[in-house]
């Protein structure tokens, strides 16, 4: 079953305060909307565990700048701490990205990269995927395009050709002066 995910995370019931902004980008480097969520106030921060690390993704003051390119099975979520340094980059993989009412989205098809600041990768779902593939709640051709886009993403980020990541600072900086 997909996961249709908004930029706006609206439904977000941990963050009491928020300021959000988002915008349509048509540049060489980027063609599709950025979102930028700046979660003021949350009610309990989340720590989340890669290996033997502890990594704090939300609290108080993080802004969460996320991608979501046109034509890609992909979108990329990348997570700032209230000093606005980059905790992590989240590449979710998705069967589409799409906007409905003005605001971006993207169906989620189980697979995610997570890119640490120190360059460790981690793959997350793997299981969860392939038990949903061999119990037939996801067809082939879904799990051929997560299989397939893991796969360029991975080549990419081994040989320093993921874009988005390098972007991410300057499209926060874009969409910082438009949070309301």
């Amino acid at each position: 079953m997909l996961k249709r995910k908004y930029g706006n995370r609206a439904d977000w019931k941990r963050v009491e305060q928020r300021k959000y902004a988002q915008t349509n980008l048509n540049t060489k480097e980027f063609q599709g909307y950025i979102t930028l969520l700046n979660t003021v106030k949350v009610n309990q921060p989340i720590i989340t565990r890669y290996g033997n690390k502890e990594i704090c993704i939300v609290d108080n003051g993080y802004m969460w700048l996320q991608h979501f390119p046109i034509g890609k099975h992909h979108s990329v979520t990348t997570m700032f701490n209230a000093s606005g340094e980059i905790v992590q980059w989240y590449i979710d993989i998705c069967l589409e990205n799409g906007v409905e009412d003005g605001v971006p989205w993207m169906d989620d098809l189980y697979l995610d990269i997570v890119v640490l600041p120190t360059g460790e990768i981690f793959l997350l779902d793997e299981d969860e995927m392939e038990e949903a593939y061999k119990k037939g709640s996801l067809p082939k051709m879904k799990y051929d395009i997560a299989r397939n886009e893991v796969k360029e993403i991975m080549r990419q980020l081994d040989n320093d050709e993921f874009r988005l990541m390098t972007l991410a600072k300057e499209h926060k900086r874009m969409l910082e002066n438009e949070l309301k």
